[in-house]
């Protein structure tokens, strides 16, 4: 994809910096290891060029999931992981970790269907569990046409796309269908990794999203980041106001504005399913997640990138529709990093 070519040619240009001695100042940290989300993958991507033509210092991400990160911080082979489900306050606790929010976003159901442009076809959350449940098996289906009347939706058999791999943006999406459909709730729940009734799988948004562009009649779920860049068609939903949206950046910060991040232990806050007329249903965020018992320095080089993010990299995460975090929010962030971090 665009995003990981570009990434990966800065990695490629940083070594080079380093090796010639341009990044001599910062070699004794010249890079920084994390892994986890794909759905804060785009953002991580553009903060970390960024990052390291101002220091020197490369982050080394590896895009592999949140269930992968939350694995991988825990066995400590990497500086920090990324998920976008928050861990709760007592399992942090008992692994001796923090988390902290990065940015807020979202995902939408994207569709390939022909004849049918981006943003036409209109979905319910209800519907959508129906389809994921393998219980809506055609895109003319009588619930499907009565959300969308006058438009002529194909005899088509539906294809389901889900994460073949441990995935906040699953966890989001399935706690979502959770609080509009009790079958669903009752019969799949919500984690990173759940049992599916029905569809294929793919690796990452990546993956996600390239089978949904490949197949007709196919269905999927991507952060909003991977809808733009991969220009996949959307749909609209209706929301818990019974307003129809579509996704944007402002119906994210719409659905967060009824949190608030300063009072959550540990920042943990689920922006699904949020009241508000332009509240977007699938709003979520991403946190970083940190080992108290890693070495002090690592924790302080992570704690700088992503304090440089918060401080210079807004415009950046805005232009990939990702919401910056109240400056209350980010103000409580600094105090969480000192009171448990030391830093």
């Amino acid at each position: 994809m665009l995003l990981r070519r570009k990434f990966l040619k800065t990695v490629s240009a940083t070594a080079v910096a380093l090796s010639l001695g341009l990044g001599a100042a910062h070699a004794s940290a010249a890079e920084i290891t994390g892994a986890g989300s794909t759905w804060v993958y785009p953002l991580v991507a553009k903060w970390s060029q960024a990052y390291a033509q101002k220091t020197g210092i490369q982050v080394n991400y590896q895009s592999i999931g949140s269930g992968g990160g939350i694995k991988q911080i825990k066995a400590g082979t990497v500086a920090f992981g990324a998920s976008d489900m928050p861990l709760k306050p007592e399992d942090l606790k008992a692994s001796g970790l923090i988390q902290f929010p990065t940015a807020i976003a979202g995902e939408d159901i994207v569709y390939n269907l022909p004849g049918i442009a981006p943003g036409q076809l209109i979905l319910s959350g209800p519907v959508v569990a129906k389809i994921y449940m393998g219980q809506i098996k055609k895109w003319n289906d009588p619930e499907i046409a009565a959300l969308n009347k006058g438009l002529k939706l194909p005899d088509m058999a539906i294809t389901v796309v889900h994460r073949s791999d441990g995935s906040g943006t699953t966890f989001t999406f399935a706690n979502y269908l959770s609080k509009v459909s009790p079958e669903w709730k009752e019969k799949i729940g919500a984690d990173t990794s759940i049992n599916w009734p029905t569809g294929l799988g793919g690796k990452g948004n990546e993956g996600v999203a390239g089978f949904v562009k490949q197949i007709p009649g196919s269905i999927g779920y991507v952060e909003y980041a991977y809808i733009l860049e991969s220009k996949l068609s959307y749909a609209r939903m209706y929301n818990r106001a019974g307003k129809l949206v579509s996704p944007s950046l402002k119906g994210f910060q719409a659905a967060a504005a009824n949190v608030d991040f300063t009072k959550a232990k540990d920042f943990y806050v689920i922006l699904t399913d949020q009241p508000g007329a332009e509240s977007w249903p699938i709003s979520g965020c991403t946190w970083q997640i940190l080992r108290k018992s890693a070495p002090k320095e690592t924790n302080e080089q992570v704690i700088k990138f992503f304090d440089w993010g918060f401080e210079h990299g807004q415009a950046q995460a805005e232009s990939i529709a990702f919401g910056p975090l109240p400056p209350s929010t980010v103000k409580a962030i600094k105090a969480y990093w000192k009171t448990e971090l030391g830093i």
